[in-house]
């Protein structure tokens, strides 16, 4: 059984921690995902893997909608940790976006391109 939970301990907090991997993080996208990555190195290391989820209030002016592609976001994440984890490490920051003004009309889509967001990484 493979772990599937968000605890806390993995959510991405902290003020500084996301001023960290916004200064130092590396940009991918795929579709209408966005993420920020921030990988464990000598210089820069990472005591535990963190992850969050943002969604733009300029695209999304209802707090329901933010909300709702917000849970979608970190599904994906809680449902394909392990690939995720295979992508880009075991200790990595990463901060997830929606960047696009239409809310995705079903789970499936935004899973798709989580995953192709993931794979491409792996290559």
């Amino acid at each position: 059984m493979t772990n599937s939970k968000y605890p806390r301990a993995e959510k991405l907090k902290k003020n500084t921690e996301i001023s960290l991997l916004f200064d130092k993080g590396k940009w991918r996208t795929s579709g209408n995902l966005r993420i920020i990555i921030l990988k464990d190195k000598a210089t820069l290391p990472v005591e535990a893997p963190r992850f969050g989820v943002s969604v733009s209030k300029r695209y999304f002016k209802r707090a329901v909608h933010r909300n709702r592609i917000k849970r979608l976001l970190r599904e994906c994440y809680r449902l394909n940790k392990d690939l995720f984890k295979q992508a880009f490490g075991e200790r990595t920051m990463a901060m997830l976006f929606w960047a696009s003004p239409e809310i995705p009309p079903k789970f499936q889509d935004v899973e798709a391109q989580f995953i192709k967001l993931c794979e491409a990484q792996k290559k």
